[in-house]
C-alpha cells in the first residue's frame, strides 16, 4: 500500500477539459451582443454663438518696489509707515475689479520688507498678487 510518486502511462488524466467551457462562453457572448439594443453615440453640445464681444480692459496694476535699502515704494512713491501700506492695500482690495499688485524686490533687498508686504496683502484680502523682476537675477 505504498503511494507512487512518479507518473505512469496507465494513470488517469486529471486535467480539466476547457473546450466545453469556451463553447458556452462564446454562445453567451453572441447572445449578449444580439440582445443589447443599438445605442446612438451622440454628444449634445451647446456651441457658442458668434456674437461680438466687448474688448478686454487692461487691468489696473499697482507696482510695489522694494529698494536695496529696504524702502517700500507704491507706484514709485515712498511709503512712510506700515499703517500707510495697510490703508493703501485695504483700499485696493475694496476696489472692483481688484487691481493686480506686482511686487518687485531688488536683488539686494532683505526678505523682511517683502514678507511684510506679502503678509499684509494676504491679511487684507488681495487676491491678484505676483512677484516680478526675476530677470534681474539672470545677469
Amino acid at each position: 500500500m505504498a503511494m507512487q510518486v512518479g507518473s505512469n502511462d496507465d494513470d488517469m488524466m486529471v486535467e480539466m477539459n476547457t473546450t466545453p467551457l469556451i463553447d458556452v462562453m462564446l454562445v453567451l457572448l453572441i447572445m449578449l451582443i444580439i440582445t443589447i439594443p443599438v445605442q446612438t453615440h451622440a454628444v449634445k453640445l451647446d456651441m457658442p454663438t458668434n456674437a461680438p464681444q466687448q474688448p478686454l480692459e487692461k487691468p489696473v496694476v499697482v507696482q510695489i518696489d522694494i529698494s536695496p535699502t529696504d524702502q517700500i515704494l507704491w507706484n514709485g512713491e515712498p511709503i512712510a509707515s506700515e499703517q500707510d501700506l495697510d490703508s493703501r492695500l485695504e483700499t485696493a482690495a475694496a476696489q472692483t475689479p481688484q487691481p493686480e499688485v506686482h511686487i518687485r524686490p531688488n536683488k539686494d533687498a532683505t526678505y523682511a520688507p517683502v514678507a511684510k508686504v506679502l503678509a499684509a496683502s494676504q491679511r487684507l484680502g488681495m487676491t491678484k498678487l505676483g512677484i516680478v523682476g526675476s530677470e534681474q537675477f539672470l545677469q
